[in-house]
């Protein structure tokens, strides 16, 4: 089995003169979820579909699942499940109907059809409500059979353009953790678009940042977030004066200081031994209420990746 599920060279997009994706070179590799993050048209969802060979590239070129996407698109899209703008679910049969319909349409054979249909349904919390017309569900519930039907005939890659836009925050946190079994059960590779950083940073081994149509950075969450700032001292209190601040910089471990109100952020160079800073705070006559350790999250990595460039 090739270790990449998706490789792209300079591929390019154009829509008269707007480049919706312009020179885009990444390699996924197979068995995880990849997080292609950025803003609302930023060119995320035109990459799924030049990828699915749904549309064509102007320049460059792409391979998916060892498959090249001008010339062997209907090979991507039957080894593929996708998700896109449309859940595909037909809101007046019910949620046992709708992947029966779709498990016909794989030419999936009967048994194997209903063993797949009650596995993900079971999994997915869905079973005993097999019956209920689709249309008289939540949201949550709806996109919870979309992925159901998505995974229905055993991708090797799947594709999930915003899956949780629009949920509210239980039903999001719920669907992420079905995600995440699911990917884990199932072995496939999920190419995830989302605009929301702290989703991505639950649910992906690597990612990609784009803002319009060009690759910002690429890398594991990690590896973004080192570009942020790295590690850094977070501490709550009073007294941070000019003076504090200055004592702060000279010190070799530190730098970057910044201060907002009662909050004190202090960027590190390494992450040794930390207490010689709070017992130089305090000696300054800083009043310290709450210390802590951390990094820079990927939603501050990201807006530090977009003001650069």
């Amino acid at each position: 089995m090739n270790t990449i599920a998706i490789r792209t060279q300079q591929l390019t997009r154009n829509f008269g003169a707007v480049r919706a994706v312009d020179g885009l070179s990444i390699e996924v590799p197979a068995g995880i979820v990849f997080g292609f993050l950025g803003p609302n048209g930023s060119g995320k969802t035109t990459t799924i579909r030049l990828l699915l060979g749904l549309l064509e590239a102007n320049s460059g070129g792409a391979q998916v699942l060892d498959y090249d996407t001008r010339t062997q698109a209907e090979q991507i899209r039957q080894h593929s499940g996708a998700l896109l703008e449309q859940s595909g679910i037909y809101e007046r049969l019910s949620a046992a109907d709708n992947l029966e319909f779709y498990g016909r349409v794989w030419r999936m054979p009967p048994a194997e059809r209903s063993a797949r249909i009650k596995e993900l349904l079971t999994h997915l919390g869905l079973w005993d409500r097999r019956n209920e017309l689709a249309g008289n569900w939540s949201r949550g519930m709806k996109q919870k059979l979309a992925i159901a039907r998505t995974l229905l005939h055993r991708p090797s890659l799947v594709f999930l353009d915003e899956p949780t836009a629009g949920l509210d925050p239980v039903a999001a946190a719920a669907l992420h953790e079905d995600l995440t079994s699911l990917v884990a059960r199932e072995g496939v590779t999920v190419f995830l678009t989302t605009h929301n950083l702290a989703e991505a940073e639950k649910l992906c081994q690597q990612v990609g940042v784009i803002r319009q149509g060009r690759l910002l950075a690429t890398g594991t969450p990690d590896q973004l977030r080192a570009q942020a700032g790295g590690p850094r001292l977070e501490i709550i209190g009073k007294g941070f004066t000019p003076q504090v601040i200055q004592q702060l910089q000279a010190q070799p471990m530190v730098s970057g200081v910044q201060v907002n109100n009662s909050h004190l952020t202090i960027q590190l160079r390494e992450t040794k031994e930390t207490a010689p800073l709070v017992t130089l705070l305090v000696g300054a006559g800083a009043q310290i209420e709450e210390v802590r350790k951390g990094k820079a999250n990927l939603e501050e990595t990201f807006l530090a990746l977009v003001e650069e460039k």
